[in-house]
């Protein structure tokens, strides 16, 4: 791999420009923001790489699908990636502009660095290190790149029931999400996600909270109690039934996280407080990554401005999520939260599902993955960390589940990369490295 890796590093320079010029291109699915001219930024750069490029039209944002064929190739690689971003809200916490790309101290600071378009965009360099260099890939190649992500992958299901036939492969290779904190990466599944919105609703109005307090009813209370009743006093979700389905880890599992190292004194400083397992790192790893959980990710209610302002609100709100496991599905946990709403006495409260995604998993020791371990070994010079699964959520199981593939993920993003947060970056190494580990895992995948 030396020619390919000489390569990368001659052309370094204008790979990181070009990175820069799909950074600038906001991207941002949830307001409607640049998506369709980043999209057609997308086609151009995958064309500029050596793939027959084009956009395929979905109900929401388009796909954009790359192949390179090889003769004689025996297998075929589909890489996945996505091009739209999260909001960069709130602007005033950036230390530089969210899409002005800047670079400070090794990173690249931009909206999307990380998250996802610096690594989809390493994948795109790999193909066009190897063709230039070797003239062929060692297998067929298909590119699958959506804009839909960061919302939840709302027509990426509908896509690959209609594109089965497009999407023929027999290995799946994805980057996203950060590399372990001690170095590089490589995963085989995640979390499933479910988000819900539960609301309490009172008085057709908000109440002067003297003339009708302890008369009248007080929604943000009662959904403080509602969501109260979620967990027991050590943190566990109290929905009865809700850990029944979670399976075991299997031997393998228990193998690869007892090699995984936790500093927990460098997690306390990132962090600013420390974590709820305390020092043990297989409870750590457990929690994260094999066992599910329900989170309150925002609560509305009432007035929020400077000062006080004396009412009863007539509604309150709670954004919820739930991280769900094999062999969880959403429509089970979903029933499960309202029978538990109802046996509480808050059947009353509405409970209004967003979106989801199914957990997903490739068996840590499937032949596809030594290979993988092996080129990331190679193209980083040292044996990357490896774990079944990742604690977030990525529409793996659509080529798991659906298409029936393995998967294999190799993040190349830092693990402190700020995805959906100010300041996001990833490091100018990782961006190379990445480069390398994919140009390298197609090589090793073609003689698996």
């Amino acid at each position: 791999m030396d020619d390919v890796f000489d390569y990368v590093e001659s052309n370094r320079a204008r790979f990181i420009e070009e990175l820069c010029a799909l950074l600038r291109q906001p991207s941002i699915s949830t307001q409607d923001t640049g998506v369709h001219e980043c999209a057609a930024l997308v086609e151009r750069s995958m064309a500029d790489a050596g793939a027959a490029a084009r956009l395929v039209e979905t109900g929401g944002y388009p796909v954009v699908f790359g192949e390179v064929r090889a003769a004689g190739a025996a297998r075929t690689v589909l890489v996945y990636g996505h091009y739209d971003v999260q909001p960069p809200e709130p602007l005033e916490a950036w230390d530089s502009p969210p899409f002005e790309p800047t670079i400070r101290d090794g990173r690249l600071y931009a909206r999307g660095a990380g998250d996802n378009k610096g690594q989809m965009f390493a994948h795109l360099k790999a193909i066009e290190a190897v063709l230039r260099v070797r003239g062929r890939l060692p297998v067929n190649v298909k590119l699958c790149y959506e804009g839909e992500e960061e919302i939840g992958s709302r027509h990426l299901p509908e896509f690959v029931e209609r594109h089965r036939h497009l999407l023929e492969a027999d290995v799946v290779y994805a980057s996203d999400g950060p590399m372990h904190p001690s170095g590089p990466l490589v995963f085989f599944g995640c979390r499933g996600v479910m988000t819900l919105e539960l609301t309490a609703h009172g008085a057709r109005r908000d109440l002067h909270s003297g003339n009708y307090g302890g008369i009248a009813p007080a929604p943000a209370r009662r959904l403080a109690q509602a969501l109260a009743s979620l967990w027991d006093r050590r943190g566990r979700v109290a929905v009865r039934g809700f850990y029944d389905r979670v399976r075991p880890p299997a031997p393998a599992d228990r193998r690869v996280l007892r090699a995984t190292p936790v500093d927990f004194a460098a997690l306390e400083k990132d962090l600013g407080v420390a974590p709820v397992t305390g020092s043990s790192a297989a409870t750590y790893y457990r929690r994260l990554l094999l066992e599910p959980n329900v989170n309150v990710a925002g609560l509305t209610s009432g007035y929020q401005g400077p000062g006080s302002k004396t009412i009863i609100p007539s509604v309150a709100r709670a954004k919820l999520d739930v991280r769900l496991v094999m062999d969880q599905t959403p429509d089970e946990i979903e029933a499960k939260l309202r029978a538990h709403l109802r046996r509480h006495g808050f059947g009353d409260l509405e409970l209004r599902r967003h979106g989801a995604m199914a957990p997903s998993r490739t068996p840590v020791d499937h032949p596809f993955g030594r290979a993988v371990v092996r080129a990331v070994t190679r193209a980083w010079g040292r044996p990357p960390v490896v774990l079944p699964n990742l604690g977030g959520s990525i529409p793996d199981w659509l080529f798991t589940q659906v298409l029936g593939l393995p998967s294999i993920w190799v993040p190349y993003a830092p693990h402190d990369e700020a995805n959906h947060a100010p300041n996001e970056s990833t490091t100018l190494e990782g961006f190379i490295n990445g480069i390398r580990s994919t140009a390298t895992a197609l090589f090793e995948l073609a003689a698996a």
